[in-house]
């Protein structure tokens, strides 16, 4: 088979899970409904942000609605090709749908990198720079940070794909997941490997990565020791309460996605890998809403308030 022109494979066959009819069928009405709740949730959370205007005027607000449709274009990536792989015994996938659902989902997963820093860092500006907050994070600014992460977490993987879809892959072409990872993309590729592509994927990595971790943890670090020393115990502890939420999200999404993308390829079981992938693609984006939003008390209040008025509404259009 010529490999000079190109690449020889045409489309992969994504294994998914291997388990019986009754399991399958099990997972897929799982998932779906999993499914179907995220999207519920992240719809309300922009509705009501967008409804509210109490809500739309405050940073924290404006970050957490744009980081909702983050996380429906997030799921929405993986979870209804995965749904229809379980539904279905057709698991072929075109090969420039499958590197495209490679970039779309780096992407994403880049964006969400860059979007938990933003929101670090409003954290950091509020509690560590409270009487310059009102001032740093204007609006304008806000979606400024807003329109950087999704630029930056865009570009971030055009050249590691571009650089991959570019090798040759002559068989076989059985990608030994539920989506197109780059880590079984990789071990289809024909010998020799250039080094090109696996640099710059390692590079923007380590940049997108550990460089959002380092940026995180710096924030509320500074958080924290603000905390312990100029905080009244009251204070410290509604404080610790809300950033406690905001960390429980930043170690869901990257505990297990710098497992996986860090270590280096093969070094991992391919069922944990599926679990662990399905647990930040499908799970996380359910749980999100919930934790930012469950004991959030504007959340509430503002839920009330849009209860009201569309209560109000149809009496009034009954009384009419």
């Amino acid at each position: 088979m010529d490999l000079a022109n190109g690449t020889a494979v045409q489309e992969f066959i994504l294994v998914g899970f291997e388990v019986g009819r009754l399991q399958r069928l099990l997972l897929l009405g799982f998932f779906t409904l999993l499914y179907l709740l995220a999207m519920a949730e992240n719809i309300t959370i922009i509705t009501l942000v967008h409804l509210d205007t109490h809500l739309s005027r405050h940073p924290m607000y404006i970050l957490l609605s744009n980081f909702s449709w983050l996380e429906i274009c997030y799921v929405s990536t993986t979870v209804p090709r995965m749904l229809l792989d379980l539904a279905s015994s057709n698991k072929i996938v075109s090969f420039s749908s499958c590197f495209l659902q490679f970039y779309i989902f780096f992407s994403l997963g880049s964006t969400e990198c860059f979007f938990l820093s933003s929101m670090a860092l409003d954290r950091y500006l509020a509690i560590c720079h409270p009487l310059r907050y009102p001032q740093i994070m204007s609006p304008n600014f806000c979606y400024a940070l807003v329109t950087a992460s999704w630029v930056l977490g865009c570009l971030a993987y055009i050249v590691p794909v571009v650089l991959i879809s570019k090798m040759s892959f002559c068989g076989p072409n059985i990608i030994d997941h539920f989506l197109c990872d780059p880590g079984p993309i990789l071990a289809l590729a024909c010998p020799p490997l250039p080094n090109a592509p696996l640099i710059s994927l390692i590079f923007m990595d380590v940049v997108v990565i550990l460089g959002n971790i380092l940026f995180v943890v710096l924030s509320y670090g500074s958080v924290i020791a603000t905390l312990m020393k100029n905080s009244s115990k009251g204070n410290r502890l509604k404080s610790f309460s809300t950033i406690s939420f905001h960390l429980l999200v930043v170690t869901l999404f990257y505990g297990p996605s710098a497992g996986l993308y860090v270590m280096p390829s093969g070094e991992t079981d391919s069922n944990v890998t599926k679990i662990v992938t399905l647990f930040y693609t499908a799970v996380t984006p359910f749980l999100n809403p919930m934790i930012y939003c469950l004991r959030n008390d504007q959340v509430k209040e503002a839920l009330c308030r849009l209860w009201r008025k569309k209560a109000i509404f149809l009496k009034r259009k009954v009384t009419v």
